[in-house]
């Protein structure tokens, strides 16, 4: 359920931002255009929404000064405390991707960024006809996440980190669970979702989803 990975952001809270504003050159290229990530993610949503992996609250921040409703949902103890801090007055709570209660709130959409991966591909599919069961006709699903098209890209960009002595970023792709446009195609359309993919940089996807 992808809580195996919660205790990586433990020492991950405090350095978080640095890391995507492009201070730590290992994961420069993954979080290329952050800002720009988090807008498009934005500009596509409205209403009350779900936000998975609200970390230390960038994207949150972006949703409120939209104009939305957020209730956030959070593994990391240390991440939810940071985002709780920074807004006070919004709903936060410790779940996960599959594990969460909203309380027969009605949702509009739901949204993460680098958190989908989280999960096998699998629970991927579970966790999506979960979210078409709590979503209206016409409820949006907006992900951004790195996705690869196809597990050869995969497999190749994990031996050019290496190459580069980038090994941290290696071992993350081959830890977590990476999956490929293809693969993500067919669980979105099984959930009964209509999905577009655009690349937004050489690792992130964003993944439109709209319920048919």
């Amino acid at each position: 359920m992808g809580r195996e990975f919660v205790d990586i952001f433990d020492g991950w809270a405090d350095s978080y931002d640095a890391s995507v504003s492009g201070k730590d050159p290992e994961y420069r290229d993954v979080f290329e255009g952050y800002e720009s990530i988090l807008n498009e993610v934005t500009k596509r949503v409205s209403g009350t929404i779900i936000e998975f992996g609200t970390g230390t609250g960038n994207l949150t921040a972006k949703l409120l000064e939209a104009g939305n409703s957020v209730i956030g949902i959070e593994p990391n103890s240390k991440m939810l405390e940071v985002t709780a801090e920074r807004f006070p007055s919004i709903k936060l709570m410790d779940g996960d991707l599959l594990e969460f209660d909203v309380q027969n709130k009605n949702i509009d959409a739901i949204v993460s960024t680098y958190v989908f991966h989280h999960l096998t591909d699998e629970e991927k599919g579970i966790a999506l006809r979960k979210y078409a069961s709590l979503l209206p006709i016409n409820g949006k699903i907006v992900f951004a996440d790195t996705v690869f098209l196809t597990e050869e890209a995969k497999q190749a960009q994990i031996l050019k980190e290496k190459g580069r002595g980038f090994l941290n970023v290696a071992e993350d792709l081959e830890r977590e669970y990476y999956t490929t446009i293809p693969v993500l195609k067919e669980l979105f359309t099984e959930a009964g979702f209509q999905v577009v993919f655009v690349k937004l940089n050489d690792y992130v996807w964003l993944m439109d989803a709209t319920k048919k």
